[in-house]
């Protein structure tokens, strides 16, 4: 079992840079696949990024492809996620989630896949 908390929210102005952070519990935090998902206000729960095992297969939701990235840091049991060039509509609570095992690339993008979420950080992008 692990349990996530996730950190590095606030408010930036479009075009501006944060970094979540996601930290876990437990001592198989390798063992886990991890993903970050965000919920804006009236719209469901939408995957953003998530990495395997190792971090060395990752996913991309289309609308953050290119600004986002995913990483983890498997000896800090932290997994990241980088969000460059930040834009109004990126606004929403973010949520980290993990899952024991290696997933497929299309289970990753699927919130029901995964088994513990963090209470989520607060993203805000002024126009």
């Amino acid at each position: 079992q692990v349990q996530v908390v996730e950190s590095g929210g606030g408010l930036v102005q479009a075009g501006g840079s944060l970094r979540l952070s996601c930290a876990a519990s437990g001592r198989t935090f390798s063992s886990y696949s991890m993903a970050w998902f965000r919920q804006a206000p009236g719209k469901e729960r939408e995957f953003v990024a998530g990495t395997r095992l190792n971090g060395g297969n990752t996913a991309y939701a289309d609308s953050v492809k290119g600004r986002f990235t995913i990483s983890r840091d498997n000896a800090k049991n932290t997994v990241y996620l980088q969000m460059n060039s930040l834009k109004p509509e990126d606004t929403a609570l973010y949520y980290c989630a993990a899952v024991p095992g290696l997933i497929s690339t299309a289970a990753m993008t699927r919130a029901n896949f995964y088994n513990y979420w963090g209470q989520g950080t607060q993203v805000t992008v002024s126009s």
